[in-house]
């Protein structure tokens, strides 16, 4: 015969738990939790708080393309938008994608005076844009 017989080598090396085969996997994650679901978590985060500011005479873009002017915020779902003069829309928040323009802050009982706006981040494209997202990004 020319072919001899194989025989199965003894084990005894790859019994027990290595912990340096699960490195790899929580290093994966790691990386995908930092450069993925944390980024979106804030952007999450941030859209919420914008959709919960809009008031009226604010400018917005909605998730169809449409810019149009709050007239009316209904109720904590609804607001209806003036896309053009004398055409009002009752549009439902969650579809607000953008605001393009604030209004006026409301005054405050006692002063007359406005509150402060708060400061609106500028999107950057490219690689600034991630990075910036990461909060790895230089100030301009």
């Amino acid at each position: 015969m020319w072919i001899s017989p194989a025989y199965a080598q003894a084990a005894g090396g790859g019994v027990g738990f290595d912990i340096m085969s699960l490195a790899p996997l929580v290093l994966i994650f790691v990386v995908f939790y930092f450069l993925l679901i944390r980024p979106q978590q804030q952007k999450m985060k941030q859209h919420r708080a914008l959709l919960a500011n809009i008031r009226r005479n604010d400018r917005v873009l909605t998730g169809g393309g449409i810019i149009g002017t709050v007239t009316k915020v209904v109720s904590d779902s609804e607001i209806v938008v003036e896309i053009a003069e004398g055409v009002r829309v009752k549009v439902a928040r969650g579809t607000v994608a953008d605001v393009l323009s604030r209004s006026e802050p409301a005054t405050t009982g006692g002063g007359g005076t406005p509150a402060a706006a708060p400061e609106q981040q500028k999107p950057q494209g490219g690689i600034a844009g991630l990075l910036g997202g990461l909060g790895l990004g230089g100030k301009k």
